[in-house]
């Protein structure tokens, strides 16, 4: 649910990399201060929970059975969101009287030219659609059609280790035996990137060779970057984060590229 933050850790690990947007980078450091992290951390296991949910009403109510669901609990593990929050999240669906979410993706783009992608998971598309615009126009941006950044991307599947699961050499080989298409290791972990239709097949052999991943999800992730000066750093940041604060916002994508300098002014800000 990348991603703008920790629900969706949603990718490269390289601080500056702008499609770390799904998580794993100095973005939270950056937008989220003391104090808000109750509050934070609430609306994360409710947005993990929308996707259970969702997942268990689309498919079977079964994780063996339902990848989608399996790959959902799994990323609320990851956040520690507790087993009885998943659980009624489940039943929550398979009791009938869960509101009817569909899903929908944004595309625009933000200060200094960046592509923007955000996904949704929405009862409501006029509130949400409204609230992405007013997102892009307050910040700088602008919200486009459908397609209209989208083909600047590659729909692929993220599925990412901490350090501990073992050195850059053993996982490299476990991502070629499983499949895998690109691996990225520095000292925060590894990042192992898919095919997005090979992301089931793929993190389940993982599983077996290297024990539970710290996350599996769909990303997309950028073809080419986009620098952002100083100038437009900051507020790119508070539309990313705008973005990702809203109920309906699952993730947040864009292919921008902040240098370490800029983002080290950023934190210290």
């Amino acid at each position: 649910m990348l991603i703008a933050d920790g629900y969706t850790k949603q990718i490269s690990l390289k601080n500056t990399n702008g499609w770390t947007m799904a998580g794993h980078s100095q973005f939270k450091n950056i937008m989220y201060r003391k104090g808000a992290q109750d509050a934070k951390r609430s609306k994360v296991f409710s947005k993990l929970a929308r996707e259970i949910t969702v997942a268990a009403k689309t498919g079977q109510p079964d994780p063996e059975a339902n990848p989608r669901l399996r790959l959902a609990i799994q990323n609320a593990r990851a956040e520690n969101m507790p087993k009885d929050n998943i659980e009624r999240a489940i039943k929550k669906a398979a009791g009938g009287d869960s509101e009817n979410y569909e899903t929908v993706r944004y595309e625009g783009y933000g200060p200094a030219g960046v592509a923007v992608l955000v996904e949704a998971l929405t009862d409501n598309r006029n509130r949400t659609a409204s609230n992405v615009r007013a997102a892009f126009s307050k910040h700088g941006g602008a919200l486009g059609e459908t397609g209209s950044v989208a083909f600047m991307f590659d729909h692929m599947g993220e599925i990412v280790y901490s350090p501990e699961a073992g050195d850059a050499e053993a996982i490299m080989e476990a991502a070629i035996e499983a499949g895998a298409e690109d691996v990225q290791s520095d000292d925060n972990g590894h990042v192992i990137v898919c095919a997005f239709e090979d992301l089931n097949d793929v993190s389940t052999a993982l599983q077996d060779q290297l024990g539970e991943a710290t996350s599996v999800k769909p990303i997309w992730r950028p073809q080419t970057m986009s620098p952002v000066d100083e100038d437009k750093a900051e507020t790119l940041m508070k539309l990313i984060s705008v973005l990702d604060d809203d109920d309906d916002v699952q993730a947040v994508f864009a292919n921008f590229e902040i240098s370490d300098e800029v983002l080290q002014k950023l934190t210290a800000a």
